[in-house]
């Protein structure tokens, strides 16, 4: 955690805060528990650059602020929770020093974000946060889980796609502005 205390660390995990805030924003909303957004690039850039640790820090903070500035619903500390371990799901697959971002491990991240915290997860979250009929229970769940499998299917190769061009060049900035963090 000595990571935070550098002052190039502190302000790039700022920027990275506010740039999820701001494309949290910007979701293009399918139904009313299914909607595409692109906050979690900065969440893997900042695993990318600092690892499980400090990216988990980034995607609370992210969440919890996005939430203070725009509400979009009651707030839930699950999806918090989710914001946290795609962070830091992001900072085990894809920080690696000295190392440039394979395909293979963007993909792997992907998968592990897609099924873990996209479907799993957030399918949970809504499932609680929304209910489901009266006398349901799990068939409730699994209804919100098939309803979302469509969605995560289609934004898998979208969000791999766009990790791979926004992970491949900021490999140059990590290297070249950001070395003095890694320190």
């Amino acid at each position: 955690m000595s990571k935070i205390k550098n002052t190039k660390t502190l302000t790039t995990c700022a920027m990275l805060v506010a740039l999820a805030v701001i494309l949290g924003f910007f979701r293009i909303p399918v139904t009313n528990i299914i909607e595409i957004r692109f906050g979690s690039l900065p969440l893997a850039v900042a695993g990318s650059f600092y690892g499980p640790a400090v990216a988990g820090i980034v995607g609370g903070i992210s969440d919890i602020l996005a939430f203070a500035v725009k509400p979009t619903g009651p707030f839930f500390p699950g999806f918090t929770i989710s914001s946290i371990l795609s962070a830091v799901i992001f900072g085990l697959v894809l920080r690696r020093k000295n190392q440039d971002v394979t395909a293979w491990r963007i993909i792997l991240a992907e998968i592990l974000h897609t099924f873990l915290v996209g479907l799993l997860l957030n399918s949970y979250n809504l499932f609680l946060l929304y209910g489901s009929p009266a006398g349901t229970g799990m068939t409730g769940y699994l209804a919100i889980l098939s309803s979302r499998l469509l969605k995560e299917l289609v934004m898998f190769p979208v969000n791999t796609v766009l990790l791979f061009m926004v992970l491949k060049p900021l490999r140059y900035v990590e290297k070249y502005v950001l070395q003095d963090a890694h320190s």
